[in-house]
């Protein structure tokens, strides 16, 4: 049987980087991709990457304020694995918020 070591911390998490960058834009829609990273814990080119596939599948939209973006959540997204494709982001949200 294994000992868990509890003075290591975990290498992994349970939500994606992608999960992450929704969960925060969800709630301030106008963080910059250097804000998000910080948050995040990844490179700012990581966040530029993930919020064009979210934005290609429709799940983020982006809009242009001045010289700054402004993100907003589609919360109507349906998850794309098979075994989540009943839910919605927003379920999601609703939960993290």
């Amino acid at each position: 049987m294994n000992a868990l070591k509890n003075d290591s911390p975990p290498t992994w998490t349970l939500l994606t980087n992608h999960s992450h960058v929704l969960v925060c834009l969800a709630r301030e829609g106008d963080l910059t991709v250097r804000e998000l990273a910080l948050r995040i814990g990844i490179t700012e080119r990581s966040v530029q990457r993930i919020i064009s596939d979210l934005t290609n599948a429709e799940a983020l939209e982006v809009t242009r304020e001045g010289r700054r973006n402004r993100y907003t959540v589609n919360e109507s997204f349906r998850f794309r694995h098979e075994l989540e494709s009943q839910q919605t982001i927003g379920g999601l949200l609703d939960l993290l918020r």
